[in-house]
């Protein structure tokens, strides 16, 4: 048990360290990625949900 909990330490200052190594997005940068998500998901829900009514009418034709 010791051993493993020696382990944990280690992987947890190696993790602490290579965290100060990282370049963080602004606040700035973070909320435009976020917006320009957001913007894609609702662009690409709206064509997903325009093709599934418009094969939903082709199919009740079909049958």
């Amino acid at each position: 048990m010791n051993q493993w909990i020696k382990s944990a330490l280690q992987f947890l200052r190696e993790a602490y360290s290579e965290l100060k190594k990282v370049t963080w997005l602004s606040r700035k940068e973070a909320i435009a990625s976020t917006l320009v998500v957001i913007i894609l998901v609702v662009i690409v829900a709206m064509f997903v949900g325009f093709a599934d009514f418009v094969l939903a009418r082709i199919l009740a034709i079909l049958l």
